[in-house]
């Protein structure tokens, strides 16, 4: 199974794990964001939902995500490009691509 961990990492913490992956040890597929903050303007309930359907499914076209999330199509699109836009998710020519089978999501909330 392919996990894909999301997280909230920051520049540093990142440029280390890349330093890591340099040396041999693997890191795991991440999805990482500089702040919560974007981390919840790109990853929206609607959008978790659409990643939610998309999990483990292969390449689907638009109409078939609008119908598992039961949504219309011209709004899921506009969900699909953002979700591509940050990288979250794949494009081919005429379908989108999430290749993981489970998703674990990583961060701490800290005191202001």
């Amino acid at each position: 199974m392919s996990t894909v961990t999301i997280a909230v990492e920051s520049l540093d913490a990142v440029k280390q794990r890349v330093a890591a992956a340099f040396t041999g040890r693997k890191q795991g597929a991440r999805i990482t964001f500089p702040s919560h903050e974007l981390m919840w303007k790109i990853l929206t309930p609607k959008r978790w939902a659409i990643l939610k359907a998309m999990t483990g499914a292969g390449a689907l076209g638009v109409r078939e995500i609008a119908r598992l999330v039961e949504r219309d199509v011209k709004g899921v699109h506009t969900d699909l490009q953002a979700l591509a836009k940050a990288g979250v998710i794949d494009r081919d020519e005429t379908k989108y691509v999430f290749p993981y089978d489970a998703i674990h999501v990583d961060f701490t909330l800290k005191a202001a």
